[in-house]
C-alpha cells in the first residue's frame, strides 16, 4: 500500500493538534466565569495609610477559584427565580434586635447614597446617606427605580446573609479577607493598587471611583455617576476584574481592628489566616447592640481621595452584617486544595 504525501502531511498536523491540545488543557478543572488563583505568600495590609490596615504582614493562601467578577443583578435574578430568596432588605426588622428605636422607623428598606448639593461636614455620614422605604436589590435607588437597563451591574443591598445564601446555591463559599487582597493584588505584592503605584497610570481610569469633592461634587471623570458593568474596566494581572470600586464586597472574616504582627520565625507565617472572632467584632461605639460585624474590601465608587481612599487591596472596613447599602455587593470563591 502506498501513502501520498499530502496524506502523511495531513496525519503529521493531526499529531501536531493532538499534542498541542495536551499541553494546553489546563490541569485544573473548567469553572465557567472563575479565576484559579494560584495562591502564595504576600505582605498582606499596609503601614502607610489607615491604623485599621497595619501593622503589614506576611501570610500565605492556598490556591483557589474566585469569581472573574463581582455578582452581578442578572446572577442575583436567577437565584432569586430558582430560589424565591428573600433578602435582608426586603424584610422588616425585628424590633427587639433594635432598642430604642422608634416604631415607624422599622420598615423594610435599605441605606441608599443620596448626594447633597453642598459641602457638608465630613464626619456625619448622615448627610449623605438615606435609610430609604422600598429600596433594595430590585430597586437600587428606591421604589421608584429598578434595575431593567443595569444586569450587568453588580447587585448591591445584599446584606451578609443573602451573599451567603446565593454562595451556597451556586455550590461557593465567599473569599476570606486574605484570599480577597491576595485575588486583588493581582500578582504585584506590596503595590499600593491592583495594577502598580499610580491611581490613573498616563492618565488612565483603572477601576471606577469618585472624581471631585465628595459628597456633593461629581466629575465623573471615569465616565460613571453610580455603578458600573463589571467589565467597564480592565482586569488585574490575574484576569479578575472590579477588585478596586464599583462595589465594596463582602468577606467571610469576622471585623478586627487591627492584624497581628509578623511571626517571629519564617517558618510561623500563618497559613489561610480567618480572622478573627465574632464577639470582639461588635461595634464598640454601640455597646447596647450586639450585632456582628465582617470585614468588606475593595472601595466602591464613593471613595475619594478627600474622603475614603480605601480603592487598594489593602483597604478594608467593617460592616454590620444585618446592613445592606446602594454600593455594597460581593463576589464567591470554590476552595479546591486538588486544584492547587
Amino acid at each position: 500500500m502506498t501513502v501520498d504525501a499530502k496524506t502523511v502531511r495531513s496525519e503529521k498536523r493531526m499529531d501536531d493538534d493532538v499534542r498541542t491540545e495536551s499541553l494546553q488543557r489546563p490541569e485544573q478543572p473548567v469553572r465557567p466565569n472563575m479565576i484559579f488563583i494560584p495562591g502564595g505568600t504576600f505582605r498582606m495590609g499596609s503601614d502607610k495609610h489607615y491604623p485599621e490596615e497595619a501593622p503589614a504582614h506576611r501570610v500565605t493562601v492556598d490556591g483557589f477559584w474566585i469569581d472573574r467578577t463581582p455578582v452581578t443583578n442578572r446572577q442575583f435574578k436567577e437565584f432569586v427565580r430558582a430560589t424565591g430568596h428573600v433578602t435582608f432588605a426586603e424584610i422588616p426588622p425585628d424590633p427587639k434586635n433594635y432598642p430604642g428605636a422608634l416604631p415607624h422607623m422599622l420598615y423594610a428598606g435599605s441605606l441608599v447614597f443620596t448626594p447633597p448639593g453642598h459641602p457638608v461636614d465630613l464626619k456625619n455620614w448622615g448627610e449623605w446617606w438615606r435609610f430609604l422605604e422600598g429600596a433594595n436589590w430590585r430597586h437600587p435607588y428606591g421604589r421608584k427605580s429598578n434595575i431593567n437597563a443595569l444586569d450587568n451591574h453588580p447587585v448591591v443591598h445584599v446584606a451578609y446573609a443573602d451573599a451567603l445564601a446565593y454562595a451556597t446555591w451556586a455550590g461557593k463559599e465567599l473569599p476570606s479577607e486574605a484570599e480577597w487582597e491576595f485575588a486583588a493584588r493581582g500578582g504585584l505584592d506590596g503595590a499600593e493598587f491592583a495594577w502598580g503605584d499610580e491611581l490613573t497610570p498616563g492618565g488612565k481610569h483603572m477601576a471606577n471611583t469618585w472624581q471631585g469633592n465628595f459628597p456633593h461634587e461629581n466629575l465623573c471623570s471615569d465616565g460613571f455617576d453610580r455603578t458600573s458593568p463589571v467589565t467597564a474596566f480592565p482586569p488585574n494581572g490575574y484576569g479578575v476584574h472590579d477588585m478596586i470600586g464599583n462595589v465594596w464586597e463582602w468577606t467571610t472574616d469576622w471585623w478586627s481592628a487591627k492584624y497581628q504582627a509578623d511571626a517571629p520565625k519564617a517558618c510561623c507565617v500563618p497559613e489561610n489566616p480567618r480572622g478573627g472572632r465574632e464577639e470582639d467584632s461588635y461595634d464598640p461605639c454601640q455597646p447596647q447592640i450586639k450585632i456582628p460585624r465582617k470585614v468588606i474590601k475593595g472601595g466602591s465608587h464613593l471613595c475619594a481621595p478627600n474622603y475614603c481612599r480605601r480603592y487598594r487591596p489593602a483597604a478594608r472596613h467593617a460592616e454590620a452584617v444585618d446592613t445592606s447599602t446602594s454600593h455594597l455587593g460581593f463576589r464567591c470563591v470554590i476552595r479546591d486544595r486538588r486544584a492547587s
